[in-house]
């Protein structure tokens, strides 16, 4: 069980080879952080079993009070709840903080024994203190039934 950068060793068909004007940029984004490796920008966790799963962009990360903090590692912790589907995590402007966290989640049926939508936000603001830190806990949680989602998933 380990989790990090995901970096490929091999070049595959359909891979960038360039960005468009600027190609020192290209060279310093996926080719020079991990040398001999094309670094792809997003995180994974590999079980001990060899699974991989993606754990999201390595560079959406939230500062919140000084503390930087990734949202893909609260989504995961989140997701770690059995009544968790989905979720998704964005930072907001807030004067005192810098940025402030708002978490959606997506329940997996709230008619089955989970609770109210407001115990279950509370259930998610504390294991998110649990798991990570008390400053990691979202200052807004918000039940929906649809997460936006781009082309690719």
């Amino acid at each position: 069980d380990v989790s990090g950068a995901l970096c490929i060793s091999q070049a595959w068909p359909g891979m960038a080879r360039t960005i468009y004007n600027d190609h020192k940029r290209f060279l310093e984004t996926y080719l020079t952080s991990y040398p001999g490796f094309f670094f792809t920008g997003d995180g994974v966790y590999r079980t001990s079993e060899g699974y991989y799963q993606l754990t999201g962009r390595l560079d959406d990360v939230i500062s919140i009070s000084g503390h930087r903090l990734g949202t893909a590692e609260v989504e995961n912790a989140v997701n770690h709840h059995v009544a968790v589907a989905e979720s998704a995590v964005i930072g907001y402007p807030h004067e005192i903080k810098g940025e402030g966290k708002m978490l959606s989640f997506l329940p997996r049926n709230i008619s089955c024994g989970y609770g109210t939508a407001e115990t279950l936000a509370a259930e998610l603001q504390e294991l998110i203190s649990k798991k990570i830190a008390k400053y990691a806990a979202p200052d807004y949680v918000q039940v929906t039934h649809r997460l936006p989602k781009t082309r690719s998933g």
